[in-house]
């Protein structure tokens, strides 16, 4: 599976178990279960659905810069070493 489907996968999955609410004073709040310190606050559920994501996407690249471990989701690891095949292959 090339790597930006497994990327997307990835973040389709973990987004899938991300939990809203709606808080005391009208505005959204968003997190994912297992992915510390990956939350969003807005004024609509849409928007927090769309700063979530863009936090979550953010989180990702930042851990795997700095090779912080990261969740395995729905059996994708991305702190496995990528196998690099040589482009003769192609």
């Amino acid at each position: 599976m090339p790597i930006q489907l497994i990327l997307s996968h990835y973040i389709e999955s973990a987004l899938y178990r991300a939990e809203y609410e709606k808080l005391e004073d009208g505005i959204y709040s968003g997190r994912i279960p297992f992915f510390p310190g990956v939350v969003a606050f807005s004024s609509t559920l849409t928007l927090c659905q769309e700063e979530l994501q863009s936090t979550l996407e953010d989180w990702i690249v930042l851990g795997l810069k700095l090779g912080h471990p990261l969740p395995v989701i729905d059996d994708i690891n991305l702190n496995q070493e990528p196998i690099i095949e040589p482009l003769d292959t192609l």
